[in-house]
């Protein structure tokens, strides 16, 4: 099939701090967008700084004439009530023929599912969640982790590739949820190991800033080094633009497909406890680079 291009035209629903600028992106590339979002202001707000979207008044309304439905939701299960089970949900408002793009980072085992239940009516869907975060929604450069069948994602490229720099199929229907929650357990226990080494190393006396350079520079870097030390713990902004929850979500999301797949992963599971006591402690809202603070609470503890 015809791979879409623009000016196809695309529902987008849910426009929070990573959907704003993923949508801008596809405006910008020529798309024609119909947005929804339960927050009003929302949508008001991004149709008033891109006129050329058009606004709607539920899913299934901006599902209406859409080449590609995509979701950036918070969470699974909102996506299927969204998509399938809701009030106007979006498959109610789909044309033959139209794909599904859950962008949002879902559990891998209800997405298998979805696809299972939405292929019933005649719906495609590939799961294709993001890694980058705010800064990297903004510029374009998002890595995309696609789920599902090639020829669906070779029709959907030109979509992926206004949002994203780096496009993997990582293999069939919840690939890409899976491999995102796994990625994120590896960057929450990266950020978390850097955070201790700091409290250790300050109390010692050395400079954090120093200490940075030099993890970066030797065989300790890692994500949370190059792109969350100098930037957001050093100056203690903690403004990264991702929840201490949202990685709390993503953790569990491993640690239940861990479980579902009967497999004993004490780190993971350590980490999901961690992240959880942390989310608790540090308040509703808090960036998961103040993880950082609760690593100095239990340091001081002890």
């Amino acid at each position: 099939m015809t791979a879409l291009a623009p000016p196809a035209t695309i529902a987008f629903l849910g426009l929070g701090m990573m959907g704003r600028p993923m949508a801008r992106r596809l405006v910008e590339a020529g798309f024609k967008l119909r947005v929804f979002d339960v927050s009003q202001k929302a949508v008001s707000d991004f149709v008033g700084a891109h006129p050329s979207a058009l606004a709607t008044a539920s899913a299934k309304a901006a599902a209406e004439g859409a080449d590609a439905l995509i979701t950036m939701l918070p969470d699974g299960k909102i996506v299927r009530q969204a998509v399938l089970e809701g009030r106007d949900a979006a498959v109610e408002g789909l044309q033959a023929g139209a794909l599904v793009l859950d962008m949002s980072s879902s559990n891998p085992v209800d997405t298998q599912k979805l696809v299972r239940d939405l292929a019933g009516r005649g719906v495609a869907l590939l799961d294709a969640p993001v890694s980058g975060g705010v800064r990297r929604a903004v510029d374009g450069s998002l890595s995309i982790m696609v789920g599902g069948a090639a020829a669906d994602l070779e029709r959907v490229r030109p979509i992926f590739g206004a949002m994203g720099k780096t496009i993997t199929l990582c293999g069939p229907a919840g690939a890409g949820h899976a491999l995102k929650a796994l990625n994120n357990y590896l960057s929450a226990a990266g950020l978390v190991a850097m955070c201790e080494a700091l409290v250790v190393g300050e109390a010692f006396g050395l400079d954090p800033g120093v200490m940075v350079d030099v993890f970066n520079s030797s065989t300790g870097k890692s994500n949370a080094t190059e792109v969350k030390g100098r930037q957001f713990v050093v100056p203690r902004n903690f403004a990264a633009g991702f929840t201490t929850a949202l990685m709390v979500k993503d953790l569990r999301t491993a640690g239940d497909l861990a479980t579902h797949l009967k497999l004993q992963v004490p780190n993971l599971a350590q980490a999901v406890a961690y992240w959880t006591a942390a989310d608790g402690k540090l308040g509703k809202g808090a960036d998961h680079t103040e993880i950082f603070r609760y690593a100095e609470m239990l340091a001081e503890e002890s």
